[in-house]
């Protein structure tokens, strides 16, 4: 049995004030047509179909032609949970009927523990839910985190799971010691939003949505599939992809990557603003790429931004490399009172706390005579 894994698809994010609702368009044009190639038995997805609860129109009709392009058109059934970023009530709207075409949306979770079964494997679907959520339904107290939670469900699966068949539980959650990014919302504070790894020890696979990296956990049968793009520079440098799963009747599988290329990457690019300009340098550049460019020059600069994006239109985000080292400077800085230093000392330690400039010696018998003037008339009072 084969079957295809993703998740994180975020459809109508907004990244920087940026719409991502074109590229996540031609992203998911590229995977139909990895579908029609390998033609699996399923295609996976858990959660996070959607960017948030009530989601731009353009967003619902792009996941509607999707969908309907590899559900009935391809004739692929599909496996879908809801994830934190859904609405559990929207997703799961006409989903009594989807089945009828394979279609197997599980948005709200209720106490119905029964797998849904593609071609002798048995997924198990476990949209995302808030412990109190989990702990109403089961009508356990003793739930308080999303480990709790995840116990408690796995525990009801186990009831009725055989362990001699193929078994792949399809969940959102965030698993203990993943690898996280920027654009990822934070599930719960401090650690009660983590799951261990161990809870899904009964399963041949669990399919994961929530982190964006395909490799943010290094486990032999718990897996990310990572987003289709990158939502964040905090992921400039994953290599995103889907995951193609061939399993056979004991649950023993293989996986493989395959890539997607975006129209526009995100990117990070750092150096002085005429060394960005300068064409020698930009030619060879995808300038079209969505950019966070830091600029290392010194001193006032005349409209950078504006300059930047002659050259690269999608500069999202601009930072000077001297600011940033400033700043960390002054997060540094430490009251200096009750030290056994003369004025010019303590000017000179102060001086080289804010800035990132050398105190010269100039510098230094300038700031003397102020020093020694203001000390004058300080006494004369």
């Amino acid at each position: 049995m084969k079957f295809i894994h993703t998740a994180d698809w975020h459809l109508g994010k907004l990244v920087h004030g940026v719409y991502m609702t074109e590229n996540q368009r031609e992203i998911l044009e590229q995977f139909v047509q990895v579908v029609a190639e390998e033609q699996p038995d399923a295609v996976v997805i858990a959660g996070d179909l959607y960017d948030r609860s009530v989601p731009p129109t353009d967003a619902v009709e792009l996941l509607d032609q999707i969908l309907f392009k590899i559900n009935v058109e391809l004739k692929t059934p599909i496996v879908s949970i809801a994830g934190n970023h859904d609405s559990a009530e929207r997703l799961s709207f006409g989903s009594s009927w989807y089945k009828h075409s394979q279609f197997y949306l599980s948005g709200k979770l209720t106490n119905t523990f029964t797998p849904v079964q593609v071609n002798g494997v048995n997924f198990y679907l476990v949209p995302y839910a808030e412990p109190g959520v989990v702990r109403q339904l089961l009508e356990d107290d003793s739930i308080h985190s999303h480990h709790d939670a995840m116990k408690a469900l796995i525990g009801k699966m186990e009831e009725t799971l055989n362990p001699n068949e193929p078994n792949v539980l399809v969940g959102h959650a965030f698993v203990l010691g993943g690898k996280t990014s920027v654009s990822e919302r934070v599930l719960s504070v401090g650690g009660s939003g983590c799951v261990g790894a161990e809870l899904f020890e009964p399963f041949s696979y669990t399919a994961l949505g929530h982190l964006h990296s395909p490799d943010a956990i290094n486990h032999q049968k718990v897996k990310y599939s990572g987003s289709l793009l990158k939502y964040s520079f905090s992921e400039a440098k994953q290599n995103k992809s889907i995951s193609i799963i061939e399993m056979d009747d004991k649950g023993q599988f293989t996986h493989r990557y395959r890539s997607l290329t975006p129209t526009h990457d995100m990117r990070e690019l750092e150096g002085h603003l005429d060394e960005l300009l300068d064409p020698s340098f930009y030619e060879k550049q995808r300038v079209h790429d969505y950019l966070k460019i830091s600029l290392l020059d010194e001193g006032a600069l005349i409209d950078p931004i504006n300059k930047l994006r002659q050259v690269y239109p999608n500069v999202l985000h601009l930072e000077r490399k001297i600011d940033l080292t400033d700043m960390k400077k002054k997060q540094s800085y430490n009251a200096m009172q009750g030290d056994k230093k003369s004025e010019i000392e303590l000017f000179e330690q102060f001086y080289n706390e804010m800035t990132s400039a050398e105190f010269t010696n100039d510098k230094k018998s300038v700031m003397a005579e102020v020093i020694e003037k203001v000390l004058k008339e300080e006494g004369a009072k």
